[in-house]
């Protein structure tokens, strides 16, 4: 069977640090061509637009939107619409509301609709949620800290309506808890520092719970200068777990049961692939729902203002 061949759209950090070679070791699927509109270094043609590589590049199957979640929705429009294949980058786009028609659009255009959530492709995630089904469940505590000038320098779209500020990388966490937990999780309450001079915010607290009455509490922070802090600890009747370095590393009390490079872009790959050639779509929204809740249930506090 042939390779997929895919475009990738938005060829920027993302791209150039994940897609480009997560593709080039899939077996299955082969780059063919980038879209962006400022100018890329790339090995394949290069579009200014996904318009324009819809109607003068190369004969495509797929594409893969590396873009701001603002912008994501029109082009997986458009993509299905021209019978491509939509790899979505997380968040797979701003709003909830405006992913359903994706799903109905590809379902009616027979193509694949693939929502990526690279966290829970890490090394430890598949580990902790069996390890976890077998325990009872005490309470969590979710540590999700970074420097925003590191991962976006520069890029102020994070900060704009529909960025997500930093539930950029938070819902890289609660892609992970909804994965892990025997129960769906649900917000309970939620404190949002948003900069003065800023649309989305720099820092979150959220409580959470589950059906079971599980305590959850979260810390997301964007400011972190010191030390990258990517963690999710439980408390259990069997003592405790925990996932940290974004989920490739899971320690049941002291012992390291998984310990590993965290290299979720080609197992994503790999499950683009399989979707595609099962003509299926893999589209779960409960990560976005817990930010969409987040936000109906967030109280505002003026943080002090920022820029890169």
């Amino acid at each position: 069977m042939s390779d997929i061949r895919i475009a990738i759209v938005g060829f920027g950090k993302i791209a150039h640090d994940q897609h480009v070679p997560a593709i080039a070791t899939t077996d299955g699927v082969t780059l063919v061509a980038v879209a962006d509109p400022n100018p890329v270094t790339a090995s394949v043609p290069h579009f200014r637009s996904l318009e324009e590589l819809l109607r003068e590049g190369p004969e495509i199957d797929a594409v893969a939107l590396a873009t701001p979640p603002q912008i994501r929705r029109a082009q997986a429009a458009l993509a299905l619409a021209a019978q491509k294949h939509v790899f979505l980058e997380k968040p797979p786009g701003r709003a909830i509301s405006e992913i359903l028609p994706l799903i109905a659009a590809a379902r009616e255009a027979r193509r694949s609709l693939f929502a990526s959530w690279h966290a829970r492709f890490a090394p430890a995630v598949e580990p902790a949620r069996r390890l976890l089904a077998e325990r009872k469940l005490l309470g969590a505590t979710i540590t999700w800290k970074e420097d925003v000038r590191k991962w976006h320098p520069g890029q102020e779209w994070i900060f704009a309506p529909g960025g997500f500020g930093v539930f950029d990388p938070g819902i890289n966490a609660l892609s992970i808890l909804t994965r892990i937990l025997p129960r769906p999780p649900f917000v309970t309450a939620s404190t949002l520092e948003i900069p003065a001079n800023r649309a989305a915010p720099i820092a979150v607290e959220l409580e959470l719970s589950d059906g079971a009455g599980l305590p959850i509490r979260a810390s997301f922070d964007f400011r972190e200068r010191n030390r990258e802090i990517w963690e999710i600890h439980i408390e259990t009747d069997k003592g405790p777990v925990s996932l940290s370095a974004g989920g490739a590393r899971l320690l049941a009390g002291a012992e390291i049961l998984v310990d590993a490079k965290k290299d979720s872009y080609p197992l994503l790959y790999r499950r683009f692939v399989e979707l595609v050639r099962e003509n299926r779509s893999d589209v779960d929204l409960s990560p976005l729902q817990l930010v969409a809740d987040a936000f109906l249930l967030g109280r505002a506090r003026q943080a002090e203002s920022f820029d890169f």
